[in-house]
């Protein structure tokens, strides 16, 4: 099921990445060509159903635009995608049939490319990772896949890639740094007047780092004080998610980090 005119005219990539993304339909790889073929042009490489029946649509070594930034680099790297069947709001476990072949398919590309064994540590890192992971892979940031496959990429998908390979990660994935739910509370609270004044949480800083990636707070301003602009940011993430006035006063509930926290590679704890 070669997918034209992107097929020829793409420019070529040098791949580097395996992305996994998840359709938010219950398609199989047919019907993922066809959307491909008339509906857009964010196209991946490959579509897998939920039975592990896999189509690929484009070499590998021709770009797909399902990954935003990580085909635009300007040194040709890029990434190869994989679309997998999932349901409507993609919050559902992959199959034990979609997980075989995400393990093939990852391992393929290893062998064949040389994808380094490791989870992409940041948009342009090459390894292994999937939709969400990074802001620059999503033109307005994303959700796909759902925790479970995360959890799944995590858990099952990625130490199979490295367990079939035979070998060890090229480095370990890092570990998702813990933010404590009452301590962020209390530096929001505590409101500290300046830059440069005693940081009295660190996990501020992670926070404010995941604040930033989505575009809601200056750079320059995520220095590990909760401090004013903080707030509103965090605020403006609340507003995001759906929460008004007084649940969108800026200061963390556990149900808001927590989003925050399943995007932005960090875990959340009392």
């Amino acid at each position: 099921m070669e997918l034209q005119p992107e097929s020829d005219n793409q420019p070529a990539i040098r791949p580097t990445q395996f992305i996994m993304h998840s359709v938010a339909a219950p398609w199989d790889e047919e019907r993922i060509y066809e959307y491909w073929r008339d509906s857009t042009n964010l196209e991946s490489h490959f579509g897998l159903d939920y039975d592990g029946s896999i189509g690929q649509f484009i070499g590998t070594q021709t770009r797909a635009d399902a990954n935003y930034r990580a085909n635009l680099r300007p040194d040709g790297t890029g990434a190869v995608s994989i679309e997998t069947a999932s349901d409507d709001d993609a919050s559902d476990p992959w199959t034990p049939e979609q997980v075989e072949q995400l393990i093939l398919l990852g391992v393929w590309l290893h062998q064949e490319h040389g994808i380094p064994l490791r989870v992409c540590r940041n948009a342009s890192d090459p390894g292994y990772g999937y939709h969400r992971l990074h802001a620059d892979w999503a033109v307005s940031g994303t959700d796909c896949p759902g925790d479970q496959r995360v959890q799944q990429f995590h858990d099952v998908v990625f130490p199979g890639i490295v367990a079939r390979v035979g070998g060890a990660p090229s480095s370990p994935p890092p570990a998702a740094p813990g933010v404590s739910l009452s301590r962020l509370i209390a530096a929001a609270k505590a409101d500290p007047p300046k830059s440069g004044t005693p940081v009295s949480y660190t996990g501020v800083k992670v926070v404010e780092d995941a604040l930033v990636a989505e575009g809601l707070l200056s750079a320059g301003l995520a220095d590990g004080h909760f401090g004013t602009a903080t707030v509103k940011a965090y605020a403006a993430w609340q507003r995001r998610q759906g929460y008004g006035g007084a649940d969108a006063d800026g200061i963390p509930g556990r149900a808001s980090l927590a989003v925050l926290a399943a995007r932005h590679n960090f875990t959340v704890t009392s």
